[in-house]
């Protein structure tokens, strides 16, 4: 995995009512053809509360969990709470940032980091003298 280089932060993520520490969604990456996948699990994350941003190299993922249960309804037993979320990985300058892709599907983050044209492996032909 030398193309992104995993930072595990666990950051205190402030609000004016509480401070808490940031979950830490699992992430899995591949490398498919020219192009390196980052998948995460975000179970109730809508595409309205996710902050995807790349700065100085740096893969930035940010958001909010949000449960919504039926009005008059309270759970009796919740392992998946509401709660923030931040994620960092430095990008290696293979990955061309400026073309990443991202959807979100069934609570899950699909990124595509395709790397720079100047990085993928292309065959040189020999001319004929």
């Amino acid at each position: 995995m030398s193309d992104v280089t995993k930072r595990e932060e666990t950051r205190e993520l402030a609000t004016p009512e509480r401070r808490e520490p940031a979950m830490l969604p699992p992430v899995d990456i591949y490398e498919e053809g020219n192009a390196l996948h980052l998948l995460a699990d975000l179970p109730g994350v809508k595409r309205e509360s996710l902050s995807i941003e790349v700065d100085n190299n740096v893969l930035s993922l940010e958001g909010e969990i949000q449960i919504d249960m039926p009005e008059g309804i309270s759970a009796t037993y919740a392992e998946v709470r509401a709660q923030r979320f931040a994620r960092r990985f430095t990008l290696s300058h293979e990955i061309d940032g400026d073309a990443i892709e991202a959807r979100v599907d069934n609570g899950v983050l699909h990124l595509v980091l395709p790397k720079k044209d100047s990085h993928r492996t292309r065959r040189i032909e020999i001319q004929a003298a």
